[in-house]
């Protein structure tokens, strides 16, 4: 029989299952991995679990919460986004069968705000790494909100990314500080393995010695690693993709989707993208926003939050549910959100 102390010292031993508490009571400024016990804690049936290692992609966020929840400690106060990027691209791309009209894609990141620090979820990109998403157009990049960008994940306690493209990931991997950001990086080993053998762009390529410098994590299904944050394994339009669930304090709660979706018409009509440039699990995507729909209609505290839509950002700045701005490491946040 395996107990839960034995399963706990076999991946303490695999290196492969950590996590890393944040807003804890530690006073030192690096972070502390530290082993959990993932598969006995979900509380998710064998026949669930098997059915989606069947190929058919699905959530419980219920169980996610639990998870959440696993890490002791204050909860997050407020979730802060900055624009610093932006490509001009007709919907139809974004959303299948879409008209034609023009859309803007913006480049982000987002800080979770705690009481005394904060976690980044992506990271931004270098100018070198943004010209790539341009196929030869030159598209607005805003250096000054990227170097705000740059200074948050110095600042970070934490940092994750939603996948591995470069938009997303360059911030802590093409970057003169990447071996000072790495020991507070979260990466998945799917992540690595996509950056070591086949990525998106040369400049986001990790060589075996840079990729065992960041914490690479494996999970089955959903990973907690702050005080109300967990990661929710989301393979689909990478293999390494993932979304973040954020609860914060007041209640108020959000999932970070990464790229499941360009535009939140796509979880609204359960339509995946059109864009020849890009190869997806087209499968995995839609059962995501199938899921997704439903959780729309369903969970009015939860917000879900598309990465790229800048539509969607503006409605939330105005309903004071998404601050655009970042607190960096010399400023003093204080106060809540709604």
């Amino acid at each position: 029989m395996v107990t839960e102390s034995t399963e706990v010292d076999r991946r303490r031993r695999d290196g492969v299952v950590q996590a890393t508490i944040l807003g804890s009571d530690d006073p030192m400024p690096h972070l502390n991995p530290v082993p959990l016990l993932l598969a006995a804690l979900l509380s998710l049936a064998p026949t669930e679990a098997l059915a989606q290692a069947g190929g058919s992609w699905t959530a419980d966020i219920a169980d996610i919460r639990r998870v959440a929840a696993l890490i002791p400690g204050p909860r997050p106060l407020r979730l802060n986004y900055r624009r610093f990027a932006e490509s001009r691209r007709t919907k139809n791309f974004s959303v299948k069968d879409a008209p034609p009209l023009p859309s803007v894609q913006a480049r982000t990141a987002f800080q979770v705000v705690y009481a005394d620090s904060y976690l980044m979820v992506d990271a931004g990109m270098d100018a070198a790494v943004h010209r790539f998403f341009g196929r030869g157009v030159d598209e607005p990049y805003d250096a000054a909100a990227a170097t705000e960008v740059e200074r948050a994940v110095g600042g970070a306690r934490l940092i994750l990314v939603t996948h591995e493209h470069g938009d997303h990931i360059a911030g802590v991997v093409h970057s003169p500080e990447a071996d000072t950001l790495a020991p507070k990086t979260i990466l998945t080993r799917t992540q690595v393995g996509a950056l070591r053998t086949k990525p998106q762009m040369p400049e986001i390529q990790l060589t075996p010695d840079q990729a065992r410098r960041y914490i690479v994590v494996d999970y089955e299904r959903y990973l907690p690693v702050a005080p109300g944050v967990a990661l929710v394994k989301a393979a689909g339009h990478t293999p390494g993709s993932q979304m973040v669930y954020v609860a914060l304090a007041s209640g108020r709660e959000y999932l970070l989707i990464g790229d499941a979706t360009w535009h939140m018409d796509g979880v609204r009509l359960m339509r995946g993208k059109d864009a020849p440039w890009v190869t997806e699990d087209e499968a995995a995507v839609l059962d995501q926003l199938r899921w997704l729909n439903q959780l729309g209609r369903t969970e009015p505290r939860l917000v879900i939050l598309a990465s790229h839509d800048e539509e969607q950002h503006a409605d939330l700045v105005r309903d004071e549910l998404l601050v655009p701005r970042l607190e960096l490491p010399d400023s003093n946040p204080s106060g809540g959100q709604r």
